[in-house]
């Protein structure tokens, strides 16, 4: 039997313009209460951020594994973090420097996202669709706090090259090349599988009562997380190899559809 349901933003739950069915969402969160299934929202976004796509009609009781699982929120609290050291972070980010300067360096604090004033406008307009709150530094090292996540979005999509310049930090970071335009790092041991671990604990869940839908290479992990793992048609090869299923793409509702077909078998 089905008790929780952890779906991937970007790719997965939203379509290629960044949006979700929201009138079919609602039949789907009003099914999950039905059933006692808990959803929760697995993203390299904001947790902010998520709550703001959502909206305050739809946020309660979602759980967020946000700010690409470093973080966990429910109905405005966090009840789970894991952070990256502010020397370690700045160690990153400084190698990234010296390697190019030429992509988007973007650092995330408990207090918000920061990139270089150097960002174009139009990049940094674009980011806001991820990051609720964005600000512009001269430097990084202004920075004395430490890190929830850094990521690195590179429109030259060289992204898996540039992960094998940090191969120094892979045992004191956990650092994936998502797809060819982003590299996100967090916490060491810190990843997708290893926060819906934490959850599942929270809720009493087993994977075997656990469905999860994900569609880039940062969703491997997840994909082992639940027995009912989905990959979308349009995700990865090496996704779509880890998962159990294979479902329809994110622009055809796949999530939702899925999701109604599943539960009522139970």
């Amino acid at each position: 039997m089905i008790k929780l349901v952890i779906t991937d933003m970007d790719g997965t739950f939203l379509d290629s313009k960044g949006e979700y069915n929201r009138e079919f969402y609602q039949e789907i969160r009003d099914l999950m209460a039905q059933k006692n299934v808990a959803f929760a929202a697995c993203t390299g976004k904001q947790c902010d951020r998520v709550e703001q796509l959502f909206g305050p009609e739809n946020t309660e009781g979602l759980w967020i594994l946000g700010d690409s699982a470093a973080r966990i929120k429910r109905n405005g609290e966090f009840v789970y973090e894991s952070l990256i050291k502010n020397k370690l972070g700045l160690e990153m980010i400084a190698k990234l420097e010296a390697f190019r300067l030429d992509y988007v360096i973007i650092a995330c604090t408990s207090a918000g996202a920061i990139v270089k004033d150097t960002v174009p406008d139009e990049i940094f307009n674009r980011m806001k669709h991820s990051y609720s709150e964005l600000r512009r530094v001269a430097d990084f090292n202004e920075i004395d706090v430490d890190f929830v996540k850094i990521s690195v979005y590179d429109e030259k999509e060289d992204s898996f090259h540039t992960r094998t310049q940090l191969a120094e930090f892979f045992d004191k970071a956990y650092i994936v090349a998502s797809e060819g335009a982003w590299i996100d790092i967090s916490d060491v041991g810190v990843h997708k599988g290893t926060t819906v671990a934490r959850l599942q604990e929270i809720l009493g869940v087993t994977p075997a009562e656990t469905m999860v839908f994900g569609d880039g290479l940062n969703d491997l992990e997840l994909m082992e997380a639940g027995l009912y793992s989905f990959a979308m048609r349009n995700g990865f090869p090496e996704t779509k190899a880890a998962a159990n299923f294979i479902a329809r793409s994110n622009d055809e509702d796949a999530v939702l559809h899925t999701i109604k077909m599943m539960l009522a078998l139970q």
